[in-house]
């Protein structure tokens, strides 16, 4: 099957709607990702034997290091904006910990300083430039909140610093381009909801936790997050957000939001990645307040871009069947060597084996050394 001819709506929209019963999670929501994604790495081979090259995939955009597979910065690609991108992209700034004088107490000094440069002040998000599913995501809310993260943060390594969105509520926008295409759509829209559980003036934090249907049952997720609050009791009607980071693994609901792709969104999001350079896959993460202005594509807020190594996250939906989830990650994978085949006839070069296990062994290393998300 090609580029042209996928289109999930309507052929997969009877199974998609297909019920599953009232469970807070679809049947493999919790499998281990070592179990769930063996399919996957079997495609992987196959795919790689057909078209000889294991790391062909790092092609698909060329323009980002390995193709935004793994190991990437996330400053560099949101570097590579265009005018339109620019438009729409939360205010960053990047800090690099530790590369003056390489002491811990002059890191905070020389934070606020690049801070007061860029025009950002607190409430910020600050998350790894290197690093992926959310990991090392903090809400720096005070100075405090800053030495904190900065203290704790791996040496000479770089901080993204970004206005904190107040927007509440996140999608991820998959988009693919073949190369030599004009126009790229979007073949995928997940709607993250952020979990919260609202006091009863009896009840701890943990007790409201465990009684909920969802978070009972993945409560080690937001105890490792909120555990020196789990005895605190909470006033009757007191709302308290259980994630922040718009992350399936960090606990955030994922919704399948394909029914609202509409050709004014494919325009907005086709004409941000095509400001791009050499970009032709990845998935615009998005904050925003109002689901119909994001279908007009206006009035969001771009957080971040992901390249060849994002996932169409619409599959966490709870409603969705299995065999639907492989079809559609079958689909991204094939599409992924497909690209890079075309990139490579085009005169690209693949990273090599050894550089992509160094790029993937360097992000699980700091992704073990970075603070639990907020």
């Amino acid at each position: 099957m090609t580029f042209a001819e996928f289109d999930p709506r309507p052929r997969l929209r009877r199974l998609l709607n297909r019920t599953q019963g009232e469970s807070a999670f679809s049947a493999f929501e919790l499998w281990p990702a070592r179990f769930f994604y063996i399919p996957m790495i079997l495609q992987w081979v196959g795919l790689a034997l057909r078209y000889r090259s294991i790391t062909l995939p790092t092609l698909a955009n060329p323009g980002m290091e390995a193709g935004g597979l793994v190991g990437e910065s996330k400053f560099a690609i949101l570097s590579q904006l265009g005018r339109e991108g620019n438009k729409w992209v939360a205010p960053y700034t990047c800090f690099s910990v530790g590369t003056a004088s390489g002491a811990p107490s002059a890191d905070l000094s020389q934070a606020i300083a690049a801070l007061e440069t860029a025009g950002l002040e607190c409430a910020l998000g600050a998350k790894p430039d290197i690093g992926c599913r959310g990991t090392g995501v903090r809400i720096i809310r005070t100075i405090a909140d800053l030495d904190h993260y900065l203290v704790n943060f791996p040496r000479r390594e770089r901080i993204i610093f970004q206005k904190l969105i107040t927007a509440k509520n996140e999608a991820g926008i998959f988009y693919i381009r073949a190369p030599g295409e004009e126009r790229g759509r979007i073949v995928s829209v997940t709607l993250k909801l952020f979990p919260e559980v609202v006091g009863d003036g009896v009840s701890t934090l943990e007790k409201l936790i465990e009684a909920d249907p969802r978070a009972g049952r993945i409560k080690d997720i937001y105890l490792a997050r909120h555990g020196a609050q789990k005895d605190r009791v909470l006033e009757d009607g007191e709302v308290f957000p259980l994630v922040f980071t718009g992350n399936h693994c960090r606990g955030a609901i994922f919704k399948d939001g394909r029914g609202q792709i509409t050709p004014q969104m494919e325009e907005r999001f086709d004409a941000i990645a095509r400001g791009m350079p050499e970009f032709y896959f990845g998935r615009f993460d998005v904050r925003y307040d109002d689901l119909e202005e994001l279908r007009a594509g206006r009035n969001f807020h771009l957080i971040e871009v992901n390249g060849a190594g994002s996932e169409a996250t619409h599959i966490w939906d709870k409603t969705t069947r299995l065999s639907d989830a492989y079809r559609f990650l079958f689909f991204q994978q094939r599409t992924l060597f497909e690209f890079g085949a075309a990139n490579r006839a085009r005169g690209f070069s693949s990273v090599n084996a050894f550089r992509l296990l160094r790029l993937a062994l360097k992000q699980a290393r700091l992704g073990r050394a970075y603070l639990e998300s907020s």
